[in-house]
Formats: C-alpha cells, sequence, structure tokens
C-alpha cells in the first residue's frame, strides 16, 4: 500500500530537490511525525523542510500565543465583573462562559462581522418580545435570557482587546489576527515555498489565508479524496468541491490529488455487537489474529470507551502508540481528591463547622481510598479497618479532630503532620488548596510510575488554580472551587507518551487525518455517534448560524463523512463495530456511512456477534459436617440453643452455620437510621422495665395510667442506651422514635381497656424471665440445652399466659398449628418460638397443667386484633387454644427431630431452594 503521505511526496520530489526553504503545513501532530519519517525514507541526504501543523503555522502567522482554558477564563471573568452591576458568582459565570467563548471562536474563526451578527441576534430577542395586541408574558426566566444575548457584543470587544494587548488568544481570534498579518507575513518570508498536504473542512478564516499563500504562485495544496467522492455529489466531497469551483487558484491550476482506491478489492466486515464491551472486546480478538501492527489502526469513535479498550488489548501487542487522552475523571486520584472536597462540603452542610465534626462515611471514604489506606497501612496493617470498626461500634455518625488525631499517632510523622492539617479547619480556599498540593505531595513518595504521572498533572492543575485564585480570589467558598474542579476535570485528559511509529496506533476519528492504514477497527459507528447528534451546545441559534456561513451540523455531518471514506480509500482489512442495543448509551441504528459503504460496493460481509454465554447452573451452598463442626455443636448443646437459633436453622441451615457454627456476627455498622430490631429492643425494654416493679401483683387501671406517663421517658432512655450517639429529634429518626412511642402507647391504652372492665383480673408473674432445660435425644451420648427468654408471663382470669412480644406484622394464621407434622413451613416459624417458650416454662416451673394453660403473640403492628394464641384447631373448627401436656409433650418429639438433624452426621447443611431472602 502506497500512502498518501507517500504519493504526495513523490509529487513533491518532482519538482523540488531542495527542501531549505520549504515549508510543510498538516492538519495535525500525528500527521507531522508520519511525513517526517516517510520523506526520510525518501531522501539520503539534505535538509528536512519546516513542517507545521495548522496550529503552529497560524501562531506564527499572528504572532499570538493560544491561552489555556482555565487562564482564558479567568480572564473573561475579570471582563464580566468590570461590565455588570451584579454578576454572576464564579461558578455560575463558568457554567455559560465556556460556551460564549466557544461561540466567540467560531464566529472569529469564520471572520463575521461581530457587530452585525450580535445586532441581529439582538433584534431577533426584540421581535419575539413584540406583540400587536401587547399581551407578551415575559417572565423573568425569559426577561434574564433576552437581557443577556443582548449583551454579548458588549462582552465581546473588551475581551477582545484586552487579549490583544496580553499576545495571548483562543484560536478564534488567533485565526483573526492571522489574517489581518498574512501580508506582512509574506511579504517578511518571500523565499519560503509552502505546501499544504491533506486539508478539508476549511473554515473561512483558512480559506482566505490559504488562497492568499496560493497567489505566491510558489506554493500548492494537496487534498485527498477519492474520485469517486468528487465527481458524484457525495456529501464526503462537499468541501473540496466547492474550493475547486470558488477559489480563483484553480482558474489555472488542476486539482491534486484525486485517487481511485476506494473502489478496489477489500475486505470489509460490518459487524454488529450487542453493547459497547462486547463491541471492544471482540476488537480484542480480531487484534490477536494479527502478528505485525505497523499498519494497523484501532480507532475510536466514541473516545469514551478509551479506559474499556485499554484493558481489553490482546497479550500479543508488544507496542501501542495511543493519541488520545486518558480521561482525568476516570484516574483514581480524582476520587480522592472528591472525597476531600466531601469532607467539608457535607460539614458545612450538616452545620458541623463550628465543632470541627467529620460526617462518617466521608471519612471512611477518605481513608479507605486505596492511596491513603496503603499510606497509612505501612505502619499498621490493621490500623484504618480498626478505626472503622470502633466507629462502628460506638454508633459514631460525627467523628471529631480527637478520634483522628488518636488514629494518625500511629501513622508515620510526616503522614501525620499532613492529614492532621487537611482535617484542620480553613480559613481561606488559598489555604485548603495549600492542603491539597501538600497530600498530594505526601502521596508521591511510594507510588509506580505511572500513579506519578497522575499525581503530577494534578499538582500542576491545582498549582495554577492556587496562583489564579492568589491574582485574582474568583473562589469564595469550597462548594464554588468544587463545581469549578468538577467542570474542569470533564474536559481535561492526561496525554500518554509513546514511539509514535511503532506498534498498533490507537486514535480518535480526527486523529486520523492525512494517515492510510492497511487494517483498520472502527468502533461505535452508531447514528449518534458517527455522526454526532445534531445538538449542539451554542448560543447561536441556527438560521443565524445559516445566514452568517457558520457552520452547523450539516457540515460536521460533512466532515466526518470525509473522514470515514477517506480511512476506507488505501486499506484493505476493515472491520466496522457498531452496537446493536437500543439503550441509554446508544441508538442501536448503525451509522448512516456505513449504509452508504453497503450501497456502493457489493462485497461488504455483515454479521453480528454476541458474548459466547455459558450457563452456570446456580448450585445451593452445602457443608459438609467435620470433626471440628461436631466440636463446635456440642459446645452449643452446653451452652444451649435458643428458640430464634432453632427456627434459624428450619429457615436457612447455612445461616445458623455461619452464626452459630463459625461464630460469625454481623457487621457492626455505623446505625445512621435506626435499625428494625434497634426499635424492638427498645420497645421490649421499655415495657420489661414498666411490668418488672408489679411482678406477682394484680395490675390496676391507676398502674396502667402511671405507667403512660412515665413511658415516653424510659423510650428516650433506651432509645439513648440502644442507639448510640445517634440524634433522634430530625428525619427518619424522629419518626421511627416516635413509632416505638406510639407501639408502647396504644400498648398500654389496650391493657387499660381491658381492665376498665370490673370481671377482668390481670396479674404480672414475670418479665424477660430467662428459662432453660435439657432434653435428652436418642441417638446422642449427651443432653442438649435449650434456653430462650419470655418476654412475659402473665395471668387473666386464671388462665396463665405465656407471651412473645413482636415489633412487626403477626397474624393469627401464622399461629394456627392444626398438626406439628408440618412445623417446618416458614408461616409457623413464629409459633415454634412461643412454644418453645411455653415448653420451658412448664418444664422450669414444674408446672402441672392443673389451670388452663395458653401462649401467643402481641404484635405491635397488629394491636387491634388483641393477644394471638396459638390455635390447635382444624381449619373451619372452633379455636382450641388450651396447650396440654400431651401437646407440649408431641410437640418437643417434632422438635427432637429437627435437632437430631442439626447433630447427624449424615445430614449436611443445605441452603433451601426456595429461600425467600
Amino acid at each position: 500500500m502506497q500512502s498518501f503521505i507517500s504519493e504526495t511526496l513523490d509529487a513533491i520530489l518532482k519538482t523540488t530537490k531542495s527542501f531549505e526553504d520549504v515549508v510543510f503545513i498538516l492538519p495535525s501532530q500525528r500527521a507531522k511525525v508520519f511525513l517526517k519519517q516517510t520523506l526520510k525514507d525518501k531522501i539520503s541526504v539534505g535538509f528536512l523542510p519546516e513542517t507545521l501543523n495548522i496550529e503552529q503555522f497560524i501562531q506564527q502567522v499572528s504572532g499570538i500565543d493560544k491561552a489555556d482554558s482555565i487562564q482564558l477564563l479567568f480572564h473573561f471573568y475579570t471582563i464580566y465583573k468590570s461590565l455588570e452591576e451584579k454578576p454572576d458568582s464564579f461558578d455560575t459565570f463558568s457554567s455559560w462562559a465556556f460556551t460564549v467563548l466557544q461561540d466567540f471562536n467560531e464566529i472569529d474563526q469564520h471572520l463575521v462581522n461581530t457587530r452585525e451578527i450580535f445586532v441581529y441576534i439582538r433584534d431577533i430577542q426584540r421581535l419575539k418580545k413584540w406583540s400587536v395586541t401587547g399581551t407578551f408574558k415575559e417572565t423573568e426566566f425569559i426577561k434574564d435570557h433576552y437581557a443577556f444575548l443582548e449583551k454579548l457584543n458588549n462582552f465581546y470587544n473588551p475581551l477582545y482587546q484586552f487579549l490583544l494587548e496580553k499576545k495571548i488568544g483562543y484560536q478564534g481570534l488567533m485565526y483573526r489576527e492571522a489574517c489581518n498579518n498574512i501580508d506582512v507575513y509574506l511579504e517578511k518570508n518571500q523565499q519560503k515555498k509552502y505546501f499544504f498536504i491533506g486539508f478539508n473542512a476549511l473554515n473561512k478564516a483558512e480559506e482566505f489565508l490559504f488562497q492568499k499563500v496560493l497567489e505566491t504562485n510558489n506554493s500548492d495544496i494537496f487534498w485527498d479524496l477519492d474520485e469517486q467522492l468528487f465527481n458524484s455529489n457525495h456529501q464526503a466531497g462537499n468541501f473540496i468541491r466547492k474550493y475547486k469551483k470558488e477559489w480563483k487558484f484553480y482558474e489555472k491550476n488542476s486539482l491534486k490529488t484525486l485517487s481511485n482506491k476506494l473502489s478496489q478489492p477489500k475486505n470489509i466486515q460490518v459487524i454488529g455487537a450487542s453493547k459497547n464491551t462486547t463491541q471492544v472486546k471482540y476488537a480484542g480478538e480480531i487484534l490477536e489474529k494479527f502478528s505485525d501492527f505497523k499498519n494497523t489502526a484501532l480507532i475510536l469513535a466514541d473516545e469514551t470507551l478509551l479506559p474499556i479498550t485499554l484493558n481489553s488489548l490482546p497479550k500479543n501487542i508488544n507496542a501501542i502508540n495511543i493519541t488520545m487522552g486518558y480521561p482525568l475523571k476516570d484516574i483514581p486520584t480524582t476520587s480522592l481528591l472528591f472525597s476531600i472536597f466531601q469532607l467539608f462540603i457535607s460539614q458545612e452542610k450538616l452545620q458541623k463547622t463550628a465543632e470541627n465534626q467529620f460526617y462518617h462515611k466521608d471519612v471512611v471514604r477518605f481513608l479507605k481510598h486505596q492511596s491513603i489506606y496503603k499510606l497509612l497501612s505501612q505502619n499498621n496493617a490493621s490500623l484504618v479497618d480498626d478505626f472503622t470498626e470502633e466507629i462502628g461500634k460506638e454508633n459514631l455518625i460525627f467523628i471529631d479532630k480527637d478520634k483522628l488525631v488518636q488514629l494518625l499517632k500511629k501513622s508515620g510523622e510526616n503522614v501525620q503532620k499532613v492529614l492532621l492539617s487537611l482535617f484542620s479547619s480553613f480559613t481561606t480556599v488559598a489555604n485548603f488548596l495549600d492542603r491539597i498540593l501538600d497530600v498530594i505531595d505526601l502521596l508521591k513518595e511510594d507510588v509506580t510510575d505511572l500513579e506519578k504521572e497522575y499525581l503530577f498533572r494534578f499538582y500542576t492543575a491545582f498549582t495554577q488554580l492556587k496562583t489564579l485564585q492568589s491574582t485574582y480570589n474568583y473562589f469564595t467558598d469550597l462548594k464554588t472551587l468544587m463545581l469549578f474542579f468538577r467542570q474542569l476535570i470533564t474536559s481535561e485528559t492526561l496525554s500518554f507518551q509513546g514511539e509514535a511509529l511503532r506498534g498498533l496506533q490507537l486514535m480518535g476519528m480526527l486523529e486520523t487525518r492525512v494517515l492510510d492504514f492497511e487494517n483498520i477497527i472502527l468502533t461505535s459507528t452508531n447514528e449518534g455517534v458517527l455522526p454526532a447528534s445534531s445538538q449542539q451546545n451554542t448560543f447561536i441559534p441556527f438560521d443565524v448560524k445559516v445566514n452568517f456561513g457558520l457552520p452547523t451540523y450539516r457540515e460536521k455531518d460533512a466532515i466526518f463523512s470525509y473522514h470515514f471514506f477517506r480511512l476506507m480509500q488505501r486499506a484493505k482489512n476493515v472491520f466496522i463495530l457498531y452496537n446493536t442495543e437500543h439503550d441509554a448509551f446508544g441508538s442501536g441504528e448503525k451509522s448512516r456511512f456505513v449504509t452508504q459503504l453497503e450501497m456502493m460496493r457489493q462485497d461488504v460481509i455483515h454479521k453480528n456477534i454476541s458474548p459466547k454465554v455459558i450457563s452456570n447452573k446456580q448450585q445451593l451452598k452445602e457443608v459438609h459436617k467435620t470433626e471440628a463442626t461436631f466440636a463446635r455443636l456440642k459446645e452449643l448443646a452446653k451452652k444451649g440453643i435458643s428458640p430464634s437459633a432453632l427456627t434459624n436453622y428450619l429457615y436457612n441451615p447455612i445461616s445458623f452455620y455461619k452464626q452459630k457454627v463459625l461464630k460469625i456476627k454481623e457487621f457492626d455498622d455505623v446505625e445512621e437510621t435506626v435499625a428494625f430490631n434497634t426499635l424492638g429492643t427498645v420497645v421490649h425494654e421499655t415495657l420489661d422495665e414498666l411490668y418488672t416493679p408489679f411482678v406477682n401483683q394484680f395490675l390496676s387501671v391507676a398502674n396502667i395510667k402511671q405507667m403512660q406517663k412515665e413511658a415516653k421517658d424510659l423510650v428516650t432512655k433506651h432509645f439513648e442506651l440502644q442507639f448510640k450517639n445517634g440524634d433522634l429529634t430530625k428525619g427518619k429518626n424522629r419518626l421511627i422514635f416516635e413509632v416505638a412511642n406510639r407501639f408502647v402507647t396504644n400498648f398500654l391504652t389496650k391493657e387499660k381497656e381491658l381492665l376498665e372492665d370490673d370481671k377482668n383480673q390481670l396479674k404480672i408473674i414475670a418479665t424477660e424471665e430467662n428459662l432453660a432445660a435439657e432434653i435428652e435425644i436418642e441417638g446422642l451420648d449427651f443432653k442438649v440445652k435449650l434456653h430462650g427468654q419470655v418476654d412475659r408471663v402473665d395471668e387473666l382470669n386464671g388462665v396463665l399466659r405465656i407471651i412473645d412480644y413482636k415489633t412487626g406484622m403477626v397474624t393469627g394464621g401464622n399461629l394456627r398449628v392444626p398438626e406439628f407434622e408440618y412445623l417446618r413451613d416458614e408461616k409457623h416459624l413464629k409459633a415454634i418460638q412461643v412454644l418453645l417458650y411455653t415448653y420451658l416454662f412448664t418444664k422450669g416451673k414444674n408446672y402441672d397443667f392443673s389451670e388452663p394453660l395458653e401462649a401467643g403473640i402481641y404484635s405491635f403492628k397488629n394491636l387491634n386484633s388483641g393477644f394471638l394464641p396459638i390455635d390447635f384447631a382444624l381449619p373451619r373448627r372452633k379455636a382450641e387454644t388450651k396447650i396440654t401436656q400431651e401437646k407440649l409433650d408431641e410437640f418437643i418429639e417434632e422438635i427432637k427431630i429437627y435437632i437430631k438433624e442439626i447433630y447427624s452426621s449424615k445430614i449436611d447443611f443445605l441452603e433451601p431452594a426456595d429461600l425467600r431472602y
């Protein structure tokens, strides 16, 4: 394959023997590198020509240096503040200023008369407001928008003059000034010969400058377009056809150079893939089949896929050259910096600035970031983990500096100094920026070379922000700085360094200009990506752009059409991938360019691919019992099995194994919102404290009234004990506190209503009583202890009642057990607990069953149903709530079967197939 650069140089070498006074001008920096290499291969000795990309040429002609985008924004705000009586804050200003600068840039690049276009926009707004009847209703928002558009001209001229004096500017300003200076520049460089190579869509300024240079008669321009695209009405040839028709240069000169390579035989595959990841992974599979990557390019139409792509490249790629920058927002250091910002943003939001306390999640996020965790773990591997465990145990929602001092004492002296300084109160934004720089400086000590690059990029960015802040002081608070930083990193990238001419070329669509490759893999060729959607971020309306010759989405479509078809011209193997899925990340429709290519050629192969999905049969968790397991189970038999532990086994043996055999406790997390088990504990403890003074006494209405007076204080007391350091005064916690209070109050009201009937007599026998009993099980050479704590035992009108309190919803159906053989059913688990408490009570007290005995539940979410007793009656039969010795014996025999299962070597712990949660 002979590339366009090679063909062009061959044509130039026919007329040019010495390159001492020759200047080559190309569209991109990458094209310069390839041109120099090709020229070195073609000439054995002599001077290489001066090679410039278009930006460097414009800078030479204009004498203006390009301004950094942040620097430009600060200068613009200076001008804006001097013109406005009530200027926006800097963060609000920066949200629209980038768009305004973009519009100014476009206006200048196309040499539009600024006064005319701004007056035109102003008049359009005034016409919109005009009404014959005078009934146009102008809201404040519309009024502000119209006023803003009318002021655009007021901003343009002062900013232009200000930048001109400083000899810096945005690209458009450089173009306009280059047009003003071109005659002087050419006069000074009469001896030079210019060659423009590989351009396509030129803005008005470039058209003017190129024609001026070509008028000198010793310069030339070489286009790269296929005859098929030029001679037809194809969109890709729009611009070059226009120049051929309009430029005076072509009245005497022929068009150079048109090729006829597009119609030659090629291997073109159009591949539909579901989702972006599948495209990128398949691109990796295609690359695996290549042995040499010298003439191969992987082109990402959607450059946001770069991070995924870098993780999907095959191992046989030994060299790679990346033209795109890696997005700063995807770098780990970004999340660390945001976590530092969030520490203080949350502190201010939650009004903890005066106490200098930090929200626990922000502190843990910062400490557990890989960089800080590694730093703190050097002297003590479990330092951060121990600290977060302590936060959970003490339920610290807010962490003060003293706690952090204790933590950091155990770290190195330098680490302690920098991090303690970071957590201190700060007075100015500049002071905060200093701390960020200190943290970055601290992190650079023990990191990889790649991480050093990350840190250096952020160090330079924050140093620049610090310099600008000390000069202008535009960041009034931390929130403004964070919003600006967020805007900044969305557009900033970290540049890659590498050998430009070695290995696989990984590039974006615009970087392919002038370059040719034999093997091309092009990803994300979807509508909305290639070409991009028609939405444009601008304050200039579409019809105004058309009227003044500014580019719209139509011109941008033509530009991408040119890039796409130019890529195909000299390629031999082309793999075009697109996303077939209709989702938020793409339309699922392949690009119109691909459809055009399929219509132009008969040899395009189309196929769809999908990931190989290997179906894994979901295996239920199973744990075999070992000697160590039985040793633990024997310990448990001696210590005691509670009703809740037994029902946990029946519900999920694996959960029982984890809790009772492995003794894995639940993670002690910080409880910001009161957990449901905490609510239950508070209600139980409150009722226990209320009823304990009346054990072995008959209750009266007066007793209940006294309890009602004390109830709220006791609820508060027990919340303080259970919900350490938690705030119950607002939000969800206040609601949960009120729920707990209502549970207790409603329960006491029910008790009062019961006692107001003189026929009822209620005696409290016990509250929160610990019960235990040992049982013998056939086949086991040891006894098994059962133990539990019954919430309440009372006697109502001569009937002894074993009562369990439940803060959740329980219905009578949960307590209906006509046949014990179906007890394992999940809906009977609560009944098992209550019957076990009954068994333990009767066994421990040697109860003789001479008096009636019942057992049941009070459900605080179903208090209107009152006491819900265990019912042994068959469906649709009269309730049978009396518990007899025979019923309990029959029940405990069933329980022995379950316990025997636990201790059986033949039955493993197996997760149930129908587990709901």
